[in-house]
């Protein structure tokens, strides 16, 4: 975002392509962008090559014009898209004339973005009224309210409520309603999403799409045990885009020098530490555990915690580091502390996948590989000895 940001306070005019949806093996997610900046050159990538040519065309084209463009590319047979993909999947990609003019709430999009705060925009890309294509809606959690044309940060919620009435953001009230309440949901995911109306919001009908590009804050990485292999799993999931925070009882070991790739180091028992987390809305169904103390003082009461917690703040992932005979171990304990066979169902393991990890950092990226197989239904087999599509 920061190119765009750029020209965009420098008021120049830029072509911008994003993947809304894709099918089959497409090589890049919804969200994925490419620019096309006001000195022709090209920043991003919508395929990894395959249809950039294609794109950089039409989003010159679309900011001669004004007019924006869903295009679908996919594979290239006797009923050819527009350019044919080598990976064999398909992606819709809306293009976008992007100026202070077009765009007015960027700016205060993107310093939600640098804040951490969350964000979500929803922006119409098909509708059988034309005028209604690249409408906007910024959506906020709690009410926050929405930025609209011709408003401003300063400006009052009554304020906010008077111009929304004059300029409706997707085209009428009911539309509005729709979308932000599905928005929101999105939001508290980290997902995005290309969503289907009828033309004024109706829940069941077809004729309305809308992207919906949530801006959340980094997912959580809980990592417990300031041990040699914390250090690995700390690096690997900065690396996979998680906000990395190491916990130990031990100050003498839990140190930031210890651990330079977190994103912070926390002195305190784990279970305490993750009760006052959970108790301050911090912990969500994005944030993944990797409890590495494989010592029942520390991981059995953090485990109590950690696999009770109602759905709504439920971990995506709580994997326990230890031997077949610590796993044993751990089990009994857990069943003794009142645990359910379900709650402890919860549980991963020992932690990771069977990659025949020796090493702190193959151990890492055994443990990043079941998070990243559980988080979108990979198997963990090799794809080599696999038929079919690759992604799911």
């Amino acid at each position: 975002m920061s190119e765009l940001l750029a020209w965009w306070e420098a008021g120049e005019t830029v072509g911008v392509g994003t993947v809304v949806a894709t099918f089959q093996s497409a090589p890049r997610p919804a969200g994925a962008s490419m620019l096309v900046g006001p000195d022709d050159s090209a920043v991003g990538s919508v395929s990894g090559g395959c249809v950039e040519g294609a794109v950089y065309e039409l989003a010159q084209e679309v900011v001669a014009s004004g007019d924006p463009v869903l295009e679908r590319y996919g594979v290239s047979d006797d009923d050819a898209f527009a350019v044919g993909l080598t990976c064999g999947g398909i992606l819709d990609v809306f293009v976008e004339k992007v100026s202070r003019e077009t765009f007015p709430e960027l700016g205060e999009i993107a310093a939600d973005v640098a804040a951490g705060r969350p964000v979500a925009l929803a922006t119409v890309i098909e509708h059988p009224d034309p005028t209604r294509l690249g409408r906007r809606l910024v959506v906020r959690p709690e009410g926050a309210g929405e930025v609209v044309p011709g408003s401003s940060a300063g400006e009052s919620t009554d304020r906010e409520q008077e111009v929304r009435g004059l300029s409706r953001s997707l085209g009428s009230d009911r539309a509005d309603d729709a979308v932000r309440d599905d928005a929101l949901g999105l939001l508290a995911a980290g997902h995005n999403a290309t969503l289907t109306y009828g033309p004024d919001g109706e829940r069941r009908g077809e004729g309305m799409r809308v992207f919906v590009w949530a801006f959340a804050p980094k997912p959580r990485m809980l990592v417990f045990g300031a041990i040699d292999f914390a250090a690995a799993v700390a690096r690997v999931g900065s690396f996979l885009g998680y906000h990395v925070t190491v916990c130990d009882a031990r100050p003498v070991f839990a140190t930031d020098s210890r651990f330079p790739e977190a994103d912070e180091v926390v002195v305190d028992w784990p279970h305490r530490y993750l009760k006052a987390e959970v108790e301050a809305g911090r912990i969500d169904q994005r944030t993944v555990l990797a409890v590495l103390t494989h010592d029942p003082k520390f991981d059995v009461p953090l485990l109590e915690v950690a696999l009770r917690l109602p759905e709504d703040r439920r971990p995506a992932y709580v994997g326990a580091m230890g031997s077949r005979r610590t796993h044993d171990d751990r089990l009994v304990r857990l069943a003794e502390a009142g645990l359910t066979e379900k709650e402890i169902d919860l549980l991963s393991s020992p932690i990771g996948l069977d990659l025949g990890a020796r090493t702190p950092e193959e151990t890492a990226i055994s443990i990043a590989a079941e998070i990243v197989a559980l988080q979108w239904g990979g198997s963990g087999d090799r794809l080599g000895t696999r038929e079919g599509r690759i992604h799911h």
